[in-house]
């Protein structure tokens, strides 16, 4: 495998000042879509067990809860991945499912761990020791400092398991619940307020108990209520479960129709997931596949904004709280995920909340040798989450296009979305150059104010067009450098690589 390079390329990425442009960025800091909302640096973990010939592993009982492993912590959890999740920024975590969800039980996870019973686990056909539970899935959230996003179980799960659950989260000592709570060691409520309600309750074919919509909507109408009179002292905030069921039908439209109609006055979100398809072709993979998740966004936008100004009440916000690129991937799965938070980015006036999937596949794992090593993957995740805060900017591109096929026609080769930080007063311009075989010369301009002097550069590309997955032997190449770049005043003239994500820091002074 040819070596990736995370250098900035400063040969090749500084345009020659006689090179003339060929694209166009303009960035207005006073033209804000709205604030990026931190929840949507959230991350996704459930036990999913495999028990097939060619692959005994489950993502949560080694990876990331071993008490036996040499890196374990006092309470079990591995401390290397522990520090990366760290490293990360992430700001909440959803859990226990996922589709595990369908047939969990949460009061077979609480109690001594000795006297829990062990179980059947529906969704994925292995047993579940029930390990971790809700005591630990709070500890773990306390020593990454992210924030408790529960989803119940809305398949084979009745009124009673989500307000008995909310009970012995949320309630002061005093009630059954409430009271095992104490006796287990945690006398304090965990003051729980985001619940999710449900996962894919849609999905006929691999989710237990699955539900029409309009029986989900009257059951979460009686359970959300249920769970708001069991939770004294917390508001509770509910994620309506929206249709992942994308088959090129209509069927997830009016799924989520249904709901949004029928949730928009107990849920303060919808969720959608999506899962980047896999390709071989590499312009189906990277631009297909992004024009495709913007479209689901639109369309369910358009369905939140119809009903909002029908009843003139604020809108259902959109939670991503299932989403990633392929795993095992490679380049492209970096290009992906750069271009999933670029949506994110753009939407920022919808989507206020997300969750990537998993937290245990931040890191990859070396088939030989057990060993878990950062991926540019990991990098441009952090790229966003721990820099792009603040205003997100209505950003306006000009550049060459391309298509796929006859309907995905006119996609730019630069997707691009720009932030603003207030405080810091810097922008960070965050572009997927999509061109497989091409550098994009191209002139940024502020609209208001000037860019200091020098700015700060970074890109992840590789001198390979192909997606061969990033491997151990080469991890010490992935770690990507910083390098500055002269600027223009209003202008900075950049030389993006051809298949890379690229980011640019840069402050603008106001005239």
């Amino acid at each position: 495998m040819k070596a990736l390079l995370f250098a900035p390329l400063v040969l090749s990425g500084v345009v020659a000042f006689s090179a003339s442009p060929t694209a166009r960025i303009t960035i207005d800091i006073d033209d804000v879509i709205d604030q990026i909302d931190p929840r949507i640096y959230g991350v996704f973990m459930e036990p999913i067990g495999f028990n097939r010939p060619e692959m005994k592993f489950n993502t949560l009982y080694g990876p990331l809860y071993a008490p036996d492993a040499e890196d374990a912590d006092e309470n079990g959890w591995r401390t290397g991945m522990l520090d990366a999740a760290r490293e990360l920024q992430f700001t909440n975590m959803r859990w226990p499912g996922g589709n595990f969800l369908g047939s969990y039980d949460w009061r077979d996870g609480v109690g001594p761990k000795a006297e829990r019973p062990k179980r059947m686990e529906l969704a994925w056909g292995v047993v579940e020791p029930n390990l971790v539970g809700t005591d630990e899935w709070v500890q773990l959230n306390a020593l990454l400092g992210t924030e408790n996003v529960v989803a119940i179980n809305m398949g084979t799960g009745s009124i009673d398991d989500a307000r008995y659950w909310v009970e012995y989260c949320n309630a002061p000592t005093g009630t059954y619940w409430a009271d095992k709570r104490a006796e287990y060691g945690h006398p304090e409520p965990f003051g729980i307020k985001y619940w999710c309600l449900g996962n894919e309750v849609d999905g006929e074919g691999w989710i237990i108990g699955y539900k029409n919509a309009e029986d989900y909507v009257k059951f979460a109408r009686v359970v959300s209520r249920a769970m708001k009179r069991s939770s004294p002292g917390t508001e509770l905030s509910f994620v309506a479960n929206g249709s992942s069921n994308y088959q090129d039908t209509l069927a997830w439209i009016d799924w989520n129709w249904t709901v949004i109609k029928g949730t928009h006055d107990i849920a303060d979100f919808i969720s959608l997931h999506r899962y980047w398809d896999n390709s071989d072709d590499y312009y189906t993979f990277i631009g297909e596949r992004a024009v495709d998740l913007q479209e689901k966004i639109d369309i369910t936008v358009g369905q939140i904004k119809a009903v909002s100004t029908t009843v003139k009440e604020p809108p259902l916000y959109i939670s991503f709280d299932e989403w990633a690129p392929p795993f095992r991937g490679g380049h492209w799965s970096t290009l992906a995920l750069a271009q999933f938070f670029n949506a994110f980015i753009r939407n920022a006036d919808y989507i206020k909340m997300a969750n990537y999937t998993l937290l245990t596949s931040i890191l990859a794992r070396d088939p030989e040798t057990d060993a878990t090593y950062k991926t540019p993957t990991f990098y441009a995740f952090k790229a966003y989450s721990t820099r792009n805060h603040g205003d997100a900017l209505r950003t306006s591109v000009v550049c060459d296009t391309f298509g796929v096929d006859d309907y995905y026609t006119a996609i730019p080769y630069l997707d691009v979305t720009s932030v603003h930080n207030r405080k810091s007063g810097e922008v960070f311009i965050n572009v997927v150059n999509r061109h497989q075989d091409e550098a994009i010369a191209t002139a940024i301009r502020s609209v208001v104010g000037t860019f200091a002097p020098t700015a700060r550069v970074s890109s992840i590309t590789t001198d390979d067009t192909d997606n061969r997955p990033y491997t151990y032997a080469d991890r010490d190449t992935y770690r990507p450098t910083a390098t500055e770049i002269p600027t223009d005043n209003d202008t900075i003239t950049y030389r993006f690589p051809a298949h890379s994500f690229t980011q640019i820091i840069v402050k603008v002074d106001r005239d």
